[in-house]
């Protein structure tokens, strides 16, 4: 079924030592409805996913649990973001972990690849350190000093002084690559979305680019500089080439040029590393840049970036135990509009569940299936001549498939939900008003009723196939129950493109009791 269209979506790789909350769940889900969209659609797709696992945080947080820093990684990786894809029902095609030899080795590559072509210098860095934080300092993180050390700079957090250190490091010349850059952003409107993202990036980069440190030589928990060991790459240039190694980059150059270049979604506040560095990485390494960057907003609790450290941050086991992981995904994928901030509330979250999905979707699908059972002993029956009505009902199927489709390739998966929705509202407002319950009652009104269950139970049919790359739970029962396993095949083998066509499901097919996709939930005050 493959168009031989090479499909390569990634997540951020997430960095573990914080435990996983519901805004890395929001961006995980995005992808994946993405890459199951188009690996439905025939399109040769490949999802990654992963973990970002070296650095100085890291190691001080090894050493304050008194283990190595391979051992803790391999511990929260296992114990927390393993279990995340598994609960939010992710069909991630690979997971790459930077302390992978796979990633070490093809980083090394890539590195000396840059440093051969000239782009890669010594020189000093000279930065202003807190013993504290054990960090160099920005200077929004670097405030006058007061009382005692009044006429020296403190730390922000410590408010102590602040000493002057050197660290001979490598550099990347970033800041040749602005007119590069601009003029990628220029011919390419598209390369970073949505249009605000796309706005502040080009004006940061208009003001001039300075060179980028991309070693260190203070610690040693990294990948070492292939030509110099006494220095570890920085952490962020690491974590950028995991989107290149995982497909094969300086190992495997027929899955590289199989898969590459990739499409990126990350949250906005990582978008100029994604948008500006690593671009400008592929270009000194004469590598294609990616295919685009998607920057979505965050997601707001109570009015505030989630955080650990201001307890808004909410894992996401506490929706699924309740809700469900369908529920999960198709809350944030259609409350929020993709590219924007959201704002997440228990409140919503059961308002949606209740209206769209128990009454809305679920009941619909209940309350066809029972008919046809009651009706025509659970066999789907055949469309006598359509109405007006029925034809209606065929044109936005279609139209709603098609809808559908567009707002995928704009990455707007909110959109997409909303199209397919109208369905779902359309085929609720049919039965309402053809009464098949009234037309039962009625021998010579019997091909009536035939047509109206069967286009009830042939919008389900699409309706199945169009919102399984959101809820791919619910849609397998739904599928089941419609009999369509048996007679058509499989629902993650439905072309996804041509689920507008009319006429799919057959007549004389057993539908399955169906028990409802979304049950009641009893919450506790």
């Amino acid at each position: 079924m493959s168009t031989g269209r090479s499909f390569y979506i990634t997540t951020p790789i997430y960095y573990p030592s914080d435990v996983p909350h519901i805004g890395h769940g929001y961006t995980t889900v995005a992808v994946d409805t993405l890459a199951r969209w188009h690996r439905q659609a025939g399109d040769d797709t490949w999802m990654l996913t992963g973990t970002d696992e070296h650095g100085q945080k890291m190691m001080r947080a090894a050493s304050a649990n008194g283990v190595q820093p391979q051992e803790w990684v391999d511990k929260l990786v296992s114990e927390s973001w393993f279990p995340l894809l598994e609960t939010l029902d992710v069909a991630n095609d690979d997971f790459i972990r930077t302390t992978q030899e796979r990633h070490e080795e093809r980083v090394k590559k890539f590195v000396q690849a840059i440093h051969d072509r000239g782009y890669i210098y010594a020189g000093e860095f000279e930065a202003l350190y807190c013993v504290g934080c054990e960090e160099f300092k920005t200077d929004s993180e670097i405030v006058d000093g007061t009382g005692p050390f009044e006429g020296l700079k403190v730390c922000a957090i410590h408010s102590k002084p602040l000493e002057l250190l050197q660290e001979k490091n490598y550099f990347f010349k970033l800041s040749e690559f602005g007119d590069r850059l601009l003029e990628l952003y220029a011919t390419q409107p598209d390369f970073i979305r949505p249009e605000s993202a796309r706005n502040e990036v080009v004006s940061f980069v208009k003001n001039g680019l300075k060179d980028l440190s991309i070693s260190r030589s203070t610690f040693d928990w990294g990948i070492t500089v292939p030509w110099d060991e006494s220095h570890v790459i920085y952490v962020w240039v690491d974590a950028l080439l995991n989107y290149a190694t995982a497909v094969g980059y300086g190992a495997e150059p027929d899955e590289f040029d199989r898969r590459w270049p990739a499409y990126h979604v990350v949250g906005k506040d990582i978008l100029r590393f994604h948008a500006v560095i690593w671009p400008a990485m592929l270009m000194a390494a004469g590598v294609e840049v990616p295919r685009g960057v998607f920057a979505h907003g965050w997601l707001l609790v109570g009015g505030e970036k989630m955080s650990k450290s201001k307890l808004t941050g909410i894992a996401p086991t506490e929706i699924t135990d309740v809700f469900g992981s369908d529920a999960y995904r198709f809350y944030f994928l259609s409350a929020i509009a993709f590219g924007q901030d959201g704002s997440f509330s228990w409140e919503d979250l059961s308002a949606r569940y209740q209206a769209e999905l128990a009454n809305g979707f679920g009941n619909l699908a209940s309350r066809t299936t029972a008919m046809i059972e009651r009706y025509f002993e659970g066999v789907i029956p055949p469309a006598a001549s359509p109405e007006e009505g029925d034809l209606r009902i065929q044109r936005i199927v279609a139209e709603a498939a098609a809808a559908a489709d567009a707002a995928i390739e704009r990455f707007r998966v909110d959109e997409a939900i909303a199209a397919i929705w109208t369905i779902v509202d359309a085929l609720n407002l049919y039965i309402t008003e053809n009464e098949p319950w009234a037309l039962a009652k009625d021998p010579e009104r019997r091909p009536r009723l035939e047509t109206v269950l069967y286009t009830a139970a042939e919008g389900l049919r699409a309706l199945a196939v169009l919102l399984s790359p959101v809820m791919p739970e619910s849609t397998e029962k739904l599928w089941i129950a419609l009999g369509a396993a048996e007679t058509i095949g499989r629902l993650q083998d439905q072309p996804i493109r041509e689920a507008g066509a009319w006429g799919v499901l057959r007549p004389g097919t057993s539908v399955n009791g169906l028990a409802p996709l979304f049950p009641r939930v009893e919450q506790s005050a």
